[in-house]
């Protein structure tokens, strides 16, 4: 989506369509009064009738503005003021541009960034309004007979009243163009069904990112002979039963001025379709389990929103990709493999596969010296019992990277929430056969996931995000979500920060 910004009087702004967000009352911004006072009151006039009733999330459109350089204008309700805070802006801008992409115009105007949210600047609000019409302009109807044409918005312009804050909104939009893109990368990975999404077609993927980074993004592509010779044996046990080969996938980007930086590293789990394996699901609802690499998708758009915005760092982004299958070659309930880490495990129940291709998958993260590890899985029901479908599930082994990663949650406003990892789960892995378990019981499932994960990131600070919640909607709104590519881009630009912080002061 191409963007501008502009200090104009909006009154003036000559443009297809105007969208005005109002709050409930008649409270009009500073902004929207000089609208209303150029139009001859409409706006006032409209709310004092009762013809626009500026509830949050409503919508309507004037088609005739007197006065006033706009096509036609767009009224968005905010609800009332003092409850309009993160949650209800974006909302808001859901509702207008969900509405505004079905106009027959190519370009608009928004006045979005001046409305006042506590602690929130305009660059942020700048962000959330492009990363809002990316989400509209999506579409996944490419295998349909008949797709429903194309929005024809192809630019929109920010209005803002502050010329003092031009260059921080114009850097915000273009952080949130990037991000939006990144968000739709991953929602279409989610959304392609396993007979196209496969591990092979994530190499293919990833080696195109590598071809359209112009150099920026080095592509390692591990097939299964060099996983058998690595020793990955617990990521190939996952993938004995299908045909669809197994892959290991690393993208390297290097952004920093020293290249012996040390890396931040993003590890997503990429199971393109699970049965379960011989532990098999029941069928209800198991289509959805196309969504069960929504982890290695949202690594995907991470490193798209990244070629984009181009931050001073050094990253290795690794996806584990494999297909859980049942068949004569499949691993079976009670067999013991060995990891890449040399530790043995005997595998209780071949649905929870998610753990075995990451273990092996962080394993090999531990060759780059990480500065940080952050992996990214649909790993557990359990975390949606706990949780519900708002918040992933964060656990970790650092306070610290812990910490870092729920402030990027608030900051893109894709919000984590913080579980214990004590050393008393650790025993519900405890097997007679092996050196552990694959799953610890019913009790505190998220949990003893995370445990096992744990065993195979004690060389470097690790947090582990369970997106199982958040990753896809079921029912009437099927589709894969793009989170939590916001939290993740936000983490790695607050590390660029950090960076630059730290290099200033050396």
């Amino acid at each position: 989506m191409e963007f501008s910004v502009q200090t104009a009087n909006p009154a003036k702004a000559e443009t297809p369509c105007l969208l005005v967000p109002v709050f409930k009352g008649g409270d009009l911004l500073p902004t929207v009064a000089k609208l209303d006072d150029a139009s001859e009151r409409l706006i006032g006039q409209l709310l004092e009738r009762g013809d626009f009733d500026a509830v949050l999330g409503n919508v309507q459109m004037v088609p005739f503005a007197p006065g006033l350089g706009a096509e036609r204008i767009l009224l968005i309700g905010l609800g009332e003021r003092e409850k309009c805070q993160e949650a209800a802006f974006i909302k808001a801008l859901d509702a207008a541009m969900t509405a505004l992409v079905k106009l027959p115009i190519d370009e608009a105007s928004v006045i979005f960034a001046d409305v006042p949210l506590t602690d929130r600047d305009p660059a942020w609000k700048a962000r959330k309004v492009m990363e809002a019409v990316e989400r509209a302009i999506y579409r996944f109807d490419q295998f349909k007979s008949s797709p429903a044409p194309a929005p024809s918005l192809a630019k929109l312009t920010l209005i803002i009243s502050d010329a003092d804050a031009v260059a921080q909104v114009k850097q915000g939009a273009l952080v949130g163009n990037a991000i939006g893109q990144g968000i739709n990368y991953t929602r279409t990975l989610g959304n392609l069904p396993a007979n196209i999404c496969t591990p092979r077609y994530l190499a293919e993927q990833a080696q195109q990112l590598g071809r359209d980074s112009q150099g920026a993004l080095e592509v390692d592509i591990l097939d299964e002979e060099a996983l058998e010779a690595l020793g990955a044996g617990s990521l190939l046990s996952v993938g004995r039963g299908s045909k669809e080969p197994t892959r290991l996938i690393v993208m390297k980007y290097q952004g920093a001025e020293n290249a012996d930086e040390a890396p931040h590293v993003l590890v997503g789990k990429g199971i393109t379709f699970d049965t379960g394996g011989i532990s098999l699901k029941p069928g209800e609802g198991m289509d959805e389990m196309k969504f069960d690499m929504c982890g290695a998708a949202s690594v995907f758009g991470t490193v798209k929103a990244v070629l984009a915005i181009k931050p001073k760092l050094n990253l290795v982004f690794i996806v584990a990709a494999a297909e859980n299958m049942p068949d004569g070659h499949a691993t079976k309930p009670g067999d013991i493999i060995k990891t890449l880490k040399g530790l043995t495990v005997e595998v209780l129940n071949t649905d929870a596969e998610g753990r075995l291709v990451l273990c092996d998958a962080l394993t090999y993260a531990e060759r780059f010296t990480p500065a940080s590890v952050v992996d990214i899985a649909t790993l557990t029901g359990a975390v949606i019992v706990g949780l519900g479908h708002h918040a992933t599930g964060l656990l970790s082994n650092d306070d610290d990277l812990a910490l870092d990663l729920l402030d990027a949650g608030e900051g893109a406003w894709d919000r984590a929430w913080h579980l214990p990892l004590w050393d008393e789960y650790q025993e519900q892995l405890e097997s007679n056969f092996a050196d552990l378990a694959n799953i610890g019981g019913r009790p505190a499932g998220t949990i003893t996931a995370a445990c096992f994960l744990s065993r195979f990131a004690d060389h470097f600070p690790w947090a582990h995000l369970d997106i199982a919640g958040t990753a896809w909607h079921s029912g009437k709104q099927k589709g894969a979500t793009g989170r939590p590519v916001g939290l993740l881009t936000q983490y790695l630009l607050d590390r660029e920060a950090d960076a630059q912080v730290e290099n200033s002061d050396v």
